[in-house]
């Protein structure tokens, strides 16, 4: 049980790090509004219509949600790679 919940840990600090291990802000914030969006819209397929959010709000959460976690996936994708130092060919 106890190696059970200590995979369910790893996997979820997993998601919200980046490539190095290093806590993500982008994946947390989009993580959250992702799912803020989905339980609001869940519970509004529910409610009466005069008690849903306004669509202005609505559209952004979803394009907060979507602008973290693309850029998140820019991020991993525009890491500089280590270049070697060039060698300096002698004057003839």
């Amino acid at each position: 049980m106890k190696e059970a919940i200590k995979k369910v840990i790893k996997f979820l600090s997993s998601i919200i790090s980046d490539e190095k291990g290093n806590g993500s802000s982008k994946r947390v914030v989009g993580i959250l509004c992702a799912l803020s969006l989905c339980l609001t819209m869940y519970h509004n397929s529910f409610s009466e219509e005069h008690i849903a959010p306004s669509a202005v709000l609505v559209d952004a959460v979803a394009l907060l949600a979507f602008g973290c976690l693309g850029l998140t996936s820019v991020d991993k994708f525009s890491l500089k790679k280590k270049e070697e130092p060039k060698k300096e060919e002698p004057n003839v």
